[in-house]
């Protein structure tokens, strides 16, 4: 029986149809959750680097390597687009945010949105963000601690803090904690309608709570120009003088918040995992730590260089985002492959991340890959890419990272933590990547 195909190209075409697993789409989406890796292995074996799925109410096609994952992002024939493969998954919970915008309008957003994040803007968070990460860290538990918890609090403060520039109550920062959580999760529910009780339910309520609550701030932000990033996006203007409008700035905030907020957390975490399954690494990283003073000036991350081989590391093994989607606009070609229009195509970083072409022993973590001599990330400009590429690359990575490599400084000055012997991080793949057991160490202070 000959292989089902997506769709047949043209006659005469050289492109070759892409091959559709046969297998039920609830199935292979609870598959590709339980066991990514796994997955993507066995379809490559079975299909090759292009097939395609029928799931969640529609069909997509996934495209191993780094060479379709370059061709998809720089789009240099406009033929993918964000904002249609995005919405389908988060559309309504975090609609406009940057990341679903597209082309000039992109563009346009994307150019006022960049004034929050220019080396000028980030040495003010910087200066802000530090003594609150010293602060929160120093108050830490010690014993049997849960570090996914810590960061996730830790990174939610910051948030608070330098994003909003707001003091809230704990019971309202922890209403928002969770309406951001809901909005998330929401994105990859099973059943995709507002049943209620059910994931998509909860995700359209969290975005009414969050719309409410920055549209309430919005008058006073407008009112007075403060250093964080709410009151910077209501007061940054284009070339000719435009504004965002209050729901820009809703919807940008809301996006914004949540990127910064979850993806930090989730490097964290498998940083701290690495260095504690791995204690030379955290040595390594401890050692450097304590050559610079307690205290950091902005440009001592630059020289950070140990926690910046392990974060990359972290990344590559684990990206918080582990998949890019993207719509086929009109008709196109994956590498060789037809791809028909109105066609969701999908990038795996997760298993591009660990592709043996451009990394030696891709599953073992080993920071040193990073390093001049190899430059195994430099091999291919989508091979390593948990920022994304081209024009969507991720907006905040610097802030990210500043906020990264600061909170991980003063954590590796002051504790140290372990995990027991032959203890695996047991991942939960069904939205963004965390641990299932928000990864318990041992924690001690120095």
């Amino acid at each position: 029986m000959a292989m089902p195909v997506l769709a047949q190209p043209e006659v005469g075409s050289d492109l070759r149809p892409v091959p559709v697993s046969t297998r039920n789409g609830l199935l292979e989406i609870l598959t590709m959750r339980r066991d990514p890796f796994d997955f993507s292995q066995k379809r490559l074996e079975q299909y090759g680097e292009v097939f395609a799925m029928s799931a969640l109410g529609t069909r997509f096609v996934t495209a191993h390597g780094a060479e379709a994952a370059n061709e998809i992002l720089m789009n240099k024939d406009r033929a993918f687009a964000n904002a249609p493969a995005w919405s389908y998954f988060i559309g309504p919970f975090f609609n406009r945010g940057i990341m679903l915008l597209d082309f000039d309008e992109h563009r346009h957003h994307r150019h006022i949105l960049q004034q929050a994040f220019a080396p000028k803007v980030l040495k003010g968070y910087f200066d802000e963000m530090q003594p609150v990460i010293v602060d929160r860290v120093a108050k830490f538990p010690t014993g049997e601690v849960k570090l996914f918890e810590e960061f996730k609090e830790l990174t939610l403060d910051i948030a608070l803090e330098i994003f909003l520039g707001l003091e809230l109550s704990k019971p309202e920062a922890d209403r928002l904690n969770k309406a951001f959580i809901e909005t998330v999760r929401a994105g990859v529910a099973l059943v995709r309608k507002p049943v209620p009780g059910g994931r998509w339910w909860k995700g359209l309520r969290s975005r009414k709570i969050l719309e409410e609550f920055f549209y309430k701030h919005i008058p006073a932000k407008r009112a007075t120009a403060t250093p964080d990033l709410f009151s910077v996006l209501c007061h940054a203007e284009g070339d000719d003088g435009e504004r965002f409008t209050d729901e820009d700035v809703v919807n940008h905030m809301i996006f914004v918040l949540m990127a910064a907020h979850d993806t930090t957390t989730i490097t964290m975490t498998q940083m701290a995992y690495r260095m504690a399954e791995h204690p030379e690494w955290q040595a390594q990283a401890r050692a450097q730590s304590m050559e610079l003073n307690a205290e950091l000036t902005y440009d001592d991350l630059a020289g950070m260089t140990m926690i910046d081989s392990i974060m990359k590391e972290s990344l590559r093994m684990c990206p918080p985002v582990p998949a890019q989607p993207r719509m086929a606009i009109k008709d196109t070609q994956i590498s060789g492959h037809f791809i028909p229009a109105n066609t969701m195509v999908t990038i795996p970083q997760l298993a591009n991340h660990r592709d043996p072409r451009y990394f030696t022993d891709p599953d073992v973590f080993d920071p040193t890959r990073f390093g001049p001599d190899r430059a195994e990330d430099k091999g291919h400009r989508m091979a390593w890419m948990p920022f994304g590429g081209g024009v969507h690359k991720c907006i905040g990575l610097y802030f990210g990272q500043m906020e990264i490599k600061t909170i991980m400084h003063n954590l590796l000055r002051d504790y140290e933590w372990s995990v027991p012997a032959g203890y695996r991080l047991p991942m939960d793949y069904s939205a963004l990547p965390v641990p299932k057991d928000k990864l318990p160490v041992t924690l001690v202070r120095r």
